[in-house]
C-alpha cells in the first residue's frame, strides 16, 4: 500500500485504507449469522482491553447482523489476541484479523473467520464520529454490495478524518468510554503499511448492564 499523505479529500484514498487488501474472504459467500442469538432487549456491553488502555463499545440495535456477529465472536474468545494491526493518525485505528495472532506480520489485514456480511448502512442513524466502531471490507472493484469483513473493525478517531467514509462503510456501533485508548494506540510508532512499530494485542469480554445503568456510568443513551 502506497505511503499515504493525509487530507481528507479523495473518497477513493479513504476506502483504500481501510479495506481488507485479502482474497480470504469471498464478498459473495453468505453469512450463517443467527440474529435471534441476542436478545435486542439486553444491553450487552464490550470491554476491549489493551496495554494501552481499555475500551467500552456499545453494539447498535439497528444493526443487528453486524451486532449478533460481533457478540458471537466476542463469546468464542475469536478477539482474544488478535491485534490493532493497523494505525492512521487523524483517521482510524483497525483490527479483528486472526492472522494478527501469528508471527508473519506481513500477512495482518488479510484474514477473516471466512465469510462477509450484508452491508447495513444507514447514514439517518449511524455515522462517523469520533469513536465510531465501523466494518472494514473489500473495495468497490470486487465488492460493489459493500459486503463487511466478517470480523475486521475499525474505530475512528478523527470525525473530519472519517465522515468520507459515510455511506460506503456499516458504522455498528460506539466506543462509549475510553476513547483516549484509541488516541494513544494511534500515535504509536509505524513500519511500512501503517502497522504499528510495537504489536497491540487486545482482549474482550462482555459487560451486561441496564439501560438505566449505562445511562448513569457513562453518559450515554442506549436504542429502545
Amino acid at each position: 500500500m502506497n505511503k499515504i499523505r493525509f487530507r481528507l479529500t479523495l473518497l477513493p484514498v479513504l476506502a483504500a485504507l481501510v479495506l481488507v487488501t485479502s482474497c480470504g474472504e469471498d464478498p459473495e459467500v453468505d453469512t450463517k449469522v443467527d440474529t435471534s442469538a441476542f436478545d435486542n432487549t439486553v444491553d450487552t456491553l464490550i470491554e476491549v482491553t489493551t496495554d494501552h488502555g481499555t475500551m467500552i463499545m456499545y453494539m447498535y440495535k439497528g444493526t443487528p447482523i453486524h451486532r449478533a456477529n460481533f457478540h458471537k465472536l466476542v463469546g468464542e474468545g475469536f478477539y482474544n489476541g488478535t491485534e490493532f494491526h493497523r494505525i492512521i493518525p487523524n483517521f482510524m485505528i483497525q483490527g479483528g484479523d486472526p492472522l494478527s495472532k501469528d508471527n508473519d506480520r506481513t500477512n495482518d489485514g488479510t484474514g477473516g473467520p471466512g465469510y462477509t456480511l450484508p452491508h447495513e448502512i444507514d447514514t439517518n442513524k449511524y455515522k462517523h464520529v469520533v469513536g465510531a466502531v465501523a466494518a472494514a471490507r473489500l473495495g468497490d472493484n470486487v465488492n460493489p454490495d459493500k459486503r463487511s469483513s466478517g470480523s475486521q473493525f475499525y474505530i475512528s478517531v478523527s470525525e473530519p478524518g472519517t465522515r468520507g467514509l459515510n455511506g460506503n462503510y456499516t458504522v455498528f456501533g460506539q466506543v462509549i468510554q475510553g476513547q483516549e485508548a484509541a488516541d494513544k494506540i494511534v500515535v504509536q510508532g509505524r513500519i511500512a503499511q501503517n502497522r504499528p512499530k510495537e504489536r497491540i494485542p487486545m482482549n474482550m469480554k462482555f459487560i451486561i448492564k441496564t439501560p438505566e445503568e449505562i445511562k448513569s456510568e457513562y453518559g450515554f443513551e442506549v436504542e429502545i
